[in-house]
């Protein structure tokens, strides 16, 4: 094919595609719905008065407006659980931002590739991979992120509590621990503290911060919050009580990760250890090795090698997991 036409019927495809884009993005801006929460989400990424009265932020005030006429438009690519990842990988972009970024990516992907070797399979092969670089990019964020904060929480609950025994409100102890901390924790209560100065209660607030963060012990401490705001209470009192049940809880779950360790240690060497024998053998002995990937019966060999390893590294660490 001559390569002219070649880069014609790309531009064409890719104007198309752009097309589609916002056409989808229109109906869905006209069908929208009034949702009060999902319309003040986007507004947190906003930045305050007092970030706009500094010098060289209103060009960047202008581009966080321009991002929100884009997002409002292109809503339609969007959803609530991927808006949700975003934020709690901390993220700078939005729903709509990551799926435009995937897009693109994905067919600037395929045209280099295309282009580069003149095949469209190298193209396709590169698209796929640029396809689902970003979910895993985003999946370890979010792990990395939760982990952090979920070692951060009980000297979080430590700040809170000498803060409302010393004679500050619920909200004042936020204030601090966003002062004291440091990321993520502070992040994440900063967001509670922008949502609930956007209009949002304090119970839809820590639930956000909840689905966010998808931790079991923060649960536990939003659900007694939630409780001893309904009923009233000792306030402190409610704080040491599962400020002591979570320590136990960590302190269980260390004692049975320590337990647990020889299982998960032997599923690493089951796992690895055929494939570093295999790699080894290829390089002294490539000629006895390449026999294995014949056509026939010998192939079934690293078929069945690599199925058995894989199910014995899930039933290993299937038995060397225990919920605490």
């Amino acid at each position: 094919m001559n390569p002219i036409v070649l880069i014609i019927i790309i531009i064409s495809l890719i104007i198309l595609a752009a097309y589609g884009l916002v056409l989808m993005g229109l109906a869905n801006a006209f069908q929208a719905g009034d949702d009060v929460s999902s319309r003040l989400t986007s507004y947190v990424a906003l930045p305050d008065e007092a970030t706009l009265r500094r010098p060289g932020m209103r060009r960047r005030a202008g581009l966080v407006r321009w991002r929100l006429r884009i997002n409002n438009l292109m809503s339609g690519f969007a959803s609530e659980q991927l808006n949700l990842q975003l934020i709690a990988a901390n993220w700078p972009i939005s729903a709509t931002e990551y799926v435009l970024i995937r897009f693109w990516g994905t067919v600037a992907a395929l045209v280099v590739g295309w282009l580069i070797s003149a095949n469209p399979l190298p193209g396709v092969g590169l698209a796929i991979l640029a396809y689902f670089i970003p979910p895993l990019l985003l999946r370890q964020g979010i792990t990395m992120r939760r982990n952090a904060f979920a070692r951060q929480l009980i000297d979080v609950l430590m700040l809170v509590q000498g803060a409302v025994r010393a004679g500050y409100s619920f909200q004042q102890a936020l204030d601090v621990v966003i002062r004291e901390m440091r990321a993520p924790a502070s992040d994440e209560f900063k967001r509670v503290r922008h949502e609930i100065g956007l209009g949002l209660s304090l119970s839809q607030a820590l639930g956000n911060l909840v689905d966010r963060m998808e931790n079991d012990d923060l649960y536990l401490v939003v659900t007694a919050i939630n409780i001893n705001a309904q009923v009233g209470g000792n306030l402190v009192t409610m704080l040491e009580a599962v400020t002591t049940t979570i320590r136990d809880r960590v302190r269980l779950f260390s004692e049975v990760r320590v337990l647990t360790s020889q299982q998960r240690f032997s599923s690493s060497v089951l796992t690895f250890m055929p494939l570093g024998v295999a790699g080894l053998l290829f390089i002294l002995n490539p000629e006895y090795m390449g026999r294995l990937f014949e056509p026939g019966i010998y192939l079934c060999i690293p078929i069945g090698a690599v199925i058995s390893v894989v199910i014995g590294n899930i039933l290993i660490r299937k038995l060397g997991k225990i919920e605490v």
